[in-house]
């Protein structure tokens, strides 16, 4: 096992800076995974610890010791690829000892962590194929096993699962999470999926355009996001936004209007707005309900239904034009065009300051 810290890193590339002064702590044995959208520098600043990308400048140490001029062989990292990298000649033993090989390891070393990688990831009975004869699952794991024979100090993942079917994800995920705790390694995992982070993740790093917008676990983020950004981007589905504006606010909550719903009392401390501020409310969909009699109801339309059987989902307007995604549990019975009334739970809310939504006002405990 091994730390990682990251100290303000830069990446260049040219004038264009795509990395903007990373700081980051990974602790011994910790699931770090990064997420962010496509394009936000989450795979830059991998290949960046991985040492096969040279850093502008910053400084990434690993237990305390700096790497920034240390090849990518040097560093006792293992990186897992999306595209699995296996050698297509080969068969699954060679591509699991070639590493080891080249390391000159005693060919009786080569075949002990070869056949613990094998049993580890139930694929002995692979050790003699070549790559075209596996399934996309099972070359996913001759690629981990590549990574586990060599005994990393650190493994790195770099959205090893999105060439997966979605079945095949989920079982990956769960077999993932199960390397982790039976190795006990430092790992950072890259992925644009916030689910695979939400279910594999000690703590997320959630990345936008070269900045680290939160760190926290996957519940900190879902529970207290610092902005719009992550709120939105943590959950599936997405959080309603709703444009409003404060009637009141004090350090013991906030009262705000919003088109179409009666004002709405938010668990949040107010004490730095203003009466009239313009802010958004964040609600998740499973935060709402419909209700008919609850007092601060509001009336929605209907513009579509998904029934997924143990849960469905209504996609509503409110008069005003705004938009709201409802979580109902069970199956329903409403249909497109109806009329719902819809209650909110306002001490589940958000609310966000200026139009950007940046910062999120601290929920009340």
């Amino acid at each position: 096992m091994a730390t990682l810290e990251l100290d303000r890193v830069v990446k260049r590339f040219g004038d264009a800076e795509v990395v903007h002064g990373v700081d980051l702590r990974a602790k011994h044995g910790e699931f770090c995974v990064f997420v962010g959208p496509s394009g936000c520098g989450k795979s830059t600043l991998l290949r960046m610890i991985a040492g096969l990308e040279d850093i502008s400048s910053g400084e990434i140490r690993i237990d305390g010791q700096r790497v920034n001029e240390l090849g990518a062989a040097q560093r006792g990292l293992a990186m897992v690829f999306q595209s699995y990298a296996l050698y297509p000649h080969m068969t699954v033993w060679q591509n699991l000892a070639f590493g080891l090989e080249n390391m000159k390891m005693r060919r009786a070393d080569i075949e002990e962590r070869v056949r613990a990688a094998a049993r580890m990831l139930q694929i002995e009975e692979l050790l003699g194929r070549r790559p075209r004869q596996l399934s996309g699952g099972q070359r996913q794991r001759v690629a981990i096993g590549r990574a586990v024979v060599r005994e990393p100090r650190i493994f790195l993942f770099d959205e090893p699962l999105s060439n997966l079917d979605a079945e095949l994800r989920v079982q990956m995920r769960i077999e993932l999470s199960n390397l982790h705790e039976r190795l006990g390694n430092t790992m950072v995992y890259v992925t644009h999926d916030q689910v695979e982070a939400m279910t594999m993740a000690d703590r997320i790093v959630v990345l936008r355009q070269g900045n680290v917008e939160q760190v926290g676990t996957p519940l900190e983020l879902y529970n207290r996001p610092a902005n719009r950004f992550v709120a939105g981007f943590i959950g599936s589905p997405r959080m309603n936004f709703l444009d409003g504006r404060i009637l009141q606010a004090d350090a013991s909550g906030v009262l705000i209007e919003i088109p179409g719903v009666p004002p709405l009392a938010v668990a949040a401390d107010g004490s730095g707005c203003r009466v009239g501020e313009r802010v958004a409310l964040g609600v998740r969909p499973e935060h709402m309900r419909v209700d008919g009699g609850h007092a601060n109801a509001a009336e929605a339309r209907v513009g579509a239904t998904e029934q997924l059987g143990s849960d469905s989902y209504l996609y509503c307007e409110l008069a005003q034009g705004q938009k709201l995604t409802i979580h109902h549990p069970g199956q329903t019975g409403i249909q497109r065009q109806d009329v719902v009334r819809v209650a909110f739970d306002p001490s589940a809310c958000h609310l966000f300051q200026s139009a950007d939504g940046e910062p999120a006002l601290p929920r009340l405990s």
